[in-house]
């Protein structure tokens, strides 16, 4: 059950509401740019905001949360989550998200941070701006006691604010949070499939996210790029299971979805904003890959005539 007694829908009860924009607010006492909190901890800062954590968000801001205990469902980019012991999940600003079951039954940890916190050095090395990761993590042996024993330590350090000058702890939860990112990235490459942290599938996911809504056709990505399309299609299969069409196809329909769900877009605008020559095309595609119209896609989510 949720908060106010209704039953947890997951997917259901995100299509009945609209969207919140959340932008980064720092909580009084805390330092700049990032906080380190359990999850009870996380309920009380969204209160402490007026903001109620359940409905879906679009953040404006880093959101890494690891699970110690329990079972935490939730939602991300219309994709839906069972997160145990172990798993870990970073939600990108910009991302879609939902919690679909009471946090106050699970335990864990959530890091926020701004996008600027972290240095332009650390950002590249663990590809912090890139929406690299698809589903929960859950790294295994060294890799996940040494990601624990940093997290530990992050959370030691930040609730050690009076113990430093502000400017020094600043220092410290940056280096720490750094070294935390930098081990993430890691046991993602060792998690990934032997193509997944391949150059060619790291350059060519870096040109879809630039370029969906330019081009649609892998023969200009693998121009771009200077690879064939058989390696393109063979080392996305390697990576996410899917060819290098379905991947671009993937990405311009989470974009179509998001504008359609938090904009007012008319569809014909949506599909020109994605790069479709005219809205019979986009609606060809939608209906396709969907299964129905963006018009019926977007009354759905939105509930209408419900």
């Amino acid at each position: 059950m949720d908060r106010n007694g209704h039953p947890w829908g997951g997917r259901g009860e995100a299509a009945r509401a609209d969207v919140t924009s959340v932008p980064y607010r720092a909580t009084a006492g805390a330092p700049p740019g990032a906080e380190v909190l359990d999850f009870p901890g996380l309920l009380d800062r969204a209160h402490g905001h007026g903001l109620d954590l359940y409905p879906p968000k679009r953040l404006a801001f880093h959101e890494l949360l690891t699970v110690r205990a329990g079972t935490l469902r939730c939602s991300l980019d219309f994709s839906e989550y069972e997160l145990t012991e172990g798993d870990w999940l970073w939600l990108r600003p910009g991302q879609i998200h939902q919690y679909d079951s009471d946090l106050t039954a699970a335990e864990g940890t959530v890091v926020l941070f701004t996008p600027g916190f972290l240095s332009p050095a650390t950002v590249e090395s663990a590809r912090v701006d890139q929406p690299t990761w698809r589903t929960p993590l859950r790294p295994a042996g060294a890799d996940a006691v040494a990601l624990h024993g940093v997290l530990d330590l992050l959370e030691s350090e930040y609730r050690r604010l009076a113990g430093l000058p502000l400017e020094v702890h600043i220092d410290v939860l940056r280096h720490l949070l750094s070294v935390l990112v930098l081990r993430l990235t890691h046991a993602q490459g060792a998690q990934e499939a032997a193509g997944a942290g391949s150059e060619p599938f790291r350059r060519f996911q870096q040109a879809v996210e630039r370029d969906f809504a330019r081009t649609h056709r892998v023969e200009d990505y693998a121009q771009m790029l200077g690879y064939s399309v058989r390696t393109l299609t063979r080392v996305t299969r390697a990576a996410v299971g899917s060819g290098a069409k379905g991947f671009i196809d993937d990405r311009v329909m989470l974009e179509a979805r998001r504008l359609l769900w938090h904009t007012d877009l008319p569809a014909a605008a949506v599909g020109d904003r994605l790069g479709f020559p005219d809205a019979t095309v986009f609606t060809k595609f939608f209906r396709h890959r969907a299964g129905e119209t963006p018009a019926g896609f977007r009354a759905r989510v939105r509930g209408v005539g419900q």
